[in-house]
């Protein structure tokens, strides 16, 4: 039995990603995709959460269960439409919610919220959940993961290649002995809120309204001051350091074009990610992600790096709109065959190690 679902939430809040994959030791094959709607009370209760200092343990243990109970609908959804029992699936791969992400701190955690047991017997699938605490525990920042993927399915193009998922926020893996991967700071999320907040729209189609304004160039650099964009790999970061407050905080008292602030937080994702790409000798960028989608930011790519050839991952075989979905249904695979995951020179942890724990669903 090959078959493994892989799913999916990410910090842009915008749907739960589920796939369905044959994979074996040399390959992953994609064969089918559903994207589940996010309940907006859902999602406001989520943020809630995230933006919130203090939160009472019945609202975590609420949120835990209803994310269970919303995965578990997504999986069944995919397995409906596509006339797949149950029986057939080995394992899913389930990411969880991410509501906060802090492997330096004193006490180093990340939580991912959405039930794995819930999961599990509501699909009738074994369910591999929780992959960030044992590389915690060894040291490492639990984080990116992608990195192993890409070196998984990529490994026949590995040379002088970089992959950048853009979601919510942005990470780049560059392929090779050692593996290097890491988060360069915000995607989406940043664009996102600011015209949610002035446009009501959940995020700017193709960057379009990002392209009609103007950067504001001391804006930026101010920006690309943050102490995360010096600091040195390996590193993650989440919506708990890039979020409203960041950028209220960032922003002058003098009020700005609304369109102009758009147009400059684009040219931070651009401008923090190229920085980082700059760092390797590169010759094949591969983009993936929803920010893949967004045609001004592409263009910027394009623009910012004229010697590398930019394109989508979808070029070379594999979906850029389900990268992260796949690569946790890969996840449920290694950890059913009780195999490490090569992650120690990404994450900056002592040893690889087995990723996850494993919730029976029968």
């Amino acid at each position: 039995m090959n078959l493994y679902i892989g799913v999916m939430s990410g910090t842009s809040f915008d749907g739960v990603d589920v796939v369905l994959c044959r994979i074996t030791s040399h390959t992953c094959e994609l064969l089918a995709s559903h994207t589940h709607p996010f309940p907006p009370t859902l999602q406001h209760l989520a943020l809630t959460c995230i933006a919130a200092k203090h939160v009472t343990l019945e609202t975590l243990g609420e949120l835990h269960h209803r994310l269970g109970l919303l995965f578990g609908d997504a999986v069944n959804a995919l397995l409906r439409a596509e006339n797949i029992c149950s029986d057939d699936v080995r394992a899913i791969g389930l990411h969880g919610q991410t509501l906060w992400h802090e492997p330096t701190g004193a006490y180093p955690f990340s939580m991912q919220m959405g039930n794995a047991a819930v999961v599990a017997v509501k699909t009738g699938i074994d369910t591999v959940s929780d992959f960030r605490s044992k590389d915690i525990a060894l040291g490492g920042q639990g984080a990116p993961f992608a990195p192993a993927f890409h070196q998984f399915v990529f490994q026949k193009i590995a040379k002088n290649t970089c992959i950048v998922n853009i979601g919510g926020m942005a990470n780049i893996t560059v392929l090779g002995d050692p593996l290097v991967g890491y988060d360069t700071g915000p995607g989406n999320v940043l664009m996102d809120w600011w015209i949610l907040h002035h446009r009501h729209s959940a995020y700017d189609k193709e960057g379009a309204w990002a392209q009609s304004g103007t950067v504001e160039t001391t804006l930026l650099q101010r920006f690309l001051k943050a102490p995360y964009f010096s600091q040195s790999a390996p590193k993650s970061t989440g919506r708990e350091y890039f979020n409203e407050v960041w950028l209220k905080e960032h922003l002058p008292n003098k009020p700005l074009n609304p369109v102009d602030v758009q147009a400059t937080l684009l040219e931070l994702t651009a401008q923090s990610i190229v920085a980082e790409i700059n760092k390797f000798d590169i010759a094949l960028l591969l983009v993936c992600g929803g920010g893949a989608k967004n045609h001004y930011l592409m263009q910027r790519l394009k623009e910012l790096l004229a010697d590398i050839d930019v394109t989508a991952t979808d070029t070379y075989g594999v979906s850029s709109d389900f990268m992260e979905a796949l690569t946790f249904a890969w996840l449920a695979y290694k950890r059913v065959h009780h195999e490490t995951v090569d992650l120690k020179a990404v994450t900056g942890a002592r040893e690889n190690t087995l990723l996850g724990g494993i919730y029976a669903g029968r």
